[in-house]
């Protein structure tokens, strides 16, 4: 056997395992994304209206000290599963769009053989043996089609754009639900902290009765009755505290922590300061939501995207023109090997002219016209969705940012008429009815001053998000 005549055909196989292991492992990374389809947000980072730092990959926590809510959106938005998948689908739709500019080059495939024949002849005949390699070449290129595969790219190129708008989209949302949550548990967490002041203060009247009833300057009733006001601080505080404790539980799921997470927030909720987005006509609100709301542009995406199917239909029962090349080494593809060397090339242009598919084209083309009929509908449906959930935080924000004032002075007030309440208790120029009442109505405007404040902060921050305009920029506390 010539071991020249095998060189070659082992070559062509050594390149073909090499290049494919290549492949498989993205060694040469300019075949990972060689039509540069990926956008410059999966290198770069998302980075959110208002901030100028990208969103961190990689959040790191110390949760043994109160957790801050800039802290809680980082964290929420780097484990958050509907963020996650709403980011893989921008890998999928860039992978889309790369086939569809594939689509604009030409095909190429090729094969190499290496065949060994022996003929035994149990007569006079020689024995016959031949060593040969057969090679085969195709390129195809689609010349002409009608429009098929722009439609195709601009489809492709409007749904990664919707892609990287839902990612957005999704982003805001999960936003949303952090601050929602993050400012429940701060609002149990503050409420817990007034039914405890609240038992305390109970308590304290309870031993000045039991004295005062000890020494005959009150009958045992107003003992009683405080007895029975002590208990009652004490379901309060009971319940607050399981509240809080789911609050905790919900934040934590948000968040993507392992159960059993220990959670510390911060003491207090901080007044306003000034500055607030809510000065903003609703008006101002709503124009910027039609314009830039990401699921806004989602939704427009996806409907430029069907739009863009239907000239795709259309296309499948139209002309395409091809032009194919062809190179055969000592065979066909199916014949056998030639007993001489032989060498053929071949050079096509086709016309495939579509006609009659059993209507299957004309159904293609009703059902990507339905499919911009439900797109349409979804984004006009989105359209008055974003409408009212702005409105609605709107209202709401400035609402709770009227109640501050008003919860500050009721606040205030209870805080005054309990000390007065004490100091005439003590002195007996009053009973303890007058006791338990202003006892409870210090309560009730600790509950309102927390709810004020928690109600404004969340709102504000939900006005923004609902408007998607959510930053880092917004929670630094």
């Amino acid at each position: 056997m010539n071991v020249k005549s095998l060189r070659t055909p082992f070559l062509a196989v050594a390149v073909l395992l090499v290049a494919g292991n290549a492949f498989a492992f993205e060694f040469p990374y300019l075949w990972s994304d060689p039509l540069r389809t990926a956008p410059p947000v999966m290198a770069k980072g998302v980075t959110l209206p208002g901030d100028t730092a990208p969103l961190p990959r990689v959040v790191e926590k110390d949760f043994s000290q109160p957790l801050l809510l800039g802290e809680a959106l980082d964290i929420a938005l780097s484990h958050n599963q509907k963020v996650k998948w709403a980011w893989a689908d921008i890998k999928v739709q860039a992978g889309a769009l790369g086939e569809a500019y594939g689509a604009y080059l030409p095909s190429v495939n090729g094969s190499v053989n290496w065949t060994k024949d022996k003929i035994s002849s149990s007569g006079v005949a020689k024995d016959v043996a031949n060593d040969r390699y057969t090679a085969q070449a195709s390129a195809g290129w689609r010349i002409f089609d009608f429009g098929g595969r722009s439609a195709n790219r601009r489809s492709a190129e409007n749904l990664l754009a919707a892609a990287l708008a839902g990612h957005d989209a999704a982003l805001q949302d999960v936003s949303g639900g952090v601050i929602k949550a993050y400012f429940d548990a701060m609002t149990a967490g503050a409420s817990l902290k007034a039914k405890s002041e609240d038992e305390e203060i109970a308590l304290h009247t309870l031993d000045s009765a039991k004295a005062r009833e000890a020494k005959g300057a009150i009958s045992q009733s107003d003992t009683l009755r405080s007895t029975t006001a002590l208990a009652r601080a004490s379901l309060d505080k009971n319940r607050a505290l399981g509240d809080h404790q789911k609050a905790l539980a919900v934040l934590s799921h948000y968040l993507g922590l392992p159960g059993g997470t220990a959670l510390i927030l911060p003491a207090e909720l901080n007044a306003p300061q000034g500055g607030v987005p809510e000065k903003k006509e609703l008006s101002a609100w709503l124009a910027e939501a039609q314009k830039g709301h990401p699921a806004l542009i989602a939704a427009r995406k996806q409907y430029d995207s069907a739009r863009e199917q239907v000239t795709v239909a259309k296309s499948t029962g139209l002309p395409v023109v091809t032009l194919t090349g062809n190179y055969y080494k000592n065979t066909r593809p199916g014949e056998a090997v030639t007993d001489t060397s032989a060498q053929e090339t071949t050079l096509i242009v086709a016309v495939s002219i579509p006609l009659y598919d059993g209507f299957s084209t004309t159904y293609k083309i009703r059902g990507a016209q339905a499919q911009v009929e439900k797109k349409e509908a979804a984004l006009t449906d989105m359209e008055q969705q974003i409408a009212l959930e702005i409105i609605k935080a709107y209202a709401d924000t400035v609402s709770s940012l009227r109640n501050l004032d008003s919860s500050l002075i009721l606040l205030e007030s209870a805080k005054s008429a309990l000390a007065v309440s004490q100091r005439k208790y003590d002195k007996r120029a009053a009973d303890i009815t007058e006791l338990l009442s202003t006892q409870a109505a210090l309560a009730d405007s600790w509950s309102e001053r927390i709810r004020c404040l928690a109600e404004w902060h969340s709102a504000r921050l939900q006005l923004l998000a609902n408007a998607g305009k959510m930053g880092r920029y917004a929670v630094k506390n």
